[in-house]
């Protein structure tokens, strides 16, 4: 196998893998929550779950998606529920290890060479391109290049707007003052006795957000606020995730660009 053939076939060793899975989850799941298992699964080192690609997206989570589609394809995974990933009778007792993969890729490919655009070329490595995407997801890539595109005070503006439209009572946005490393602050009412106060921060990253971010966004919380929101159109780093869940500090909960555009 060529260098080249290789480096846009990597999605298949997360076939396997994912119908683990979802087998191991009841049979679907949301598609950040398989690719969050299968990482933790495998022991998968930073290197391989944080990089990205030239949009901006987590190049494991792309392949991921690549894998899901081939086993759509397969009729090993329902695809009538958009969000979830869901088993068919067929995926729930099929078992993939690498050269079973493998062979699914290759009968796959020599299905449609001859009827569309082979799926061998570089771009399956490296994203999904948007010609070929639903409506719907054309117009979520788009919101999202919207999104990165505003100004810093702009993007906190629409943070600040998207948290009230959730629920969140008294939000405001501290431009003026820069209070440390928060863009805003809100309140978040649990029941008629209870509200936390929640501060925000609102970052425009086609990149990644690693733990020394949210680190530092958690410092400037202390004595300010009971919960963090980090917010940002990019992505964290699987030590970014660890670093907002870590236990006995202040919670922070992440929303990348994903998220963000589904909020919306």
């Amino acid at each position: 196998m060529s260098k080249r053939t290789k480096g846009t076939t990597e999605f298949v060793r997360w076939m396997g893998p994912l119908l683990d899975c979802l087998r191991s989850v009841g049979g679907s799941a949301k598609p950040k929550e398989v690719s969050s298992w299968i990482a933790r699964a495998l022991d998968l080192p930073p290197e391989v779950t944080d990089p990205t690609i030239k949009s901006g997206a987590n190049r494991f989570h792309n392949q991921v998606q690549w894998a899901r589609q081939y086993l759509v394809w397969q009729g090993m995974i329902d695809d009538s529920r958009r969000g979830v990933w869901t088993l068919t009778p067929l995926g729930w007792k099929t078992h993939l290890d690498d050269v079973a993969s493998r062979a699914i890729f290759l009968s796959t490919v020599k299905q449609y060479q001859e009827t569309r655009r082979t799926p061998v070329e570089e771009e399956i490595a490296t994203a999904v391109p948007v010609d070929d995407l639903p409506l719907d997801e054309q117009q979520e890539q788009s919101l999202l290049e919207v999104l990165q595109s505003l100004p810093p005070y702009g993007f906190e503006l629409v943070c600040e707007r998207l948290l009230r439209e959730h629920g969140f009572e008294s939000v405001s946005v501290t431009q003026k003052s820069r209070d440390g490393g928060i863009d805003g602050y809100g309140v978040l009412r649990l029941s008629p006795f209870v509200s936390l106060k929640v501060a925000f921060q609102a970052k425009r990253y086609k990149d990644v957000v690693g733990r020394a971010a949210v680190g530092e966004f958690r410092n400037a919380l202390l004595g300010r606020a009971e919960k963090g929101v980090f917010i940002t159109t990019g992505r964290f780093t699987s030590d970014a995730e660890m670093e907002a869940a870590r236990d006995g500090v202040i919670p922070i909960e992440l929303v990348d660009g994903d998220r963000l555009v589904t909020l919306f």
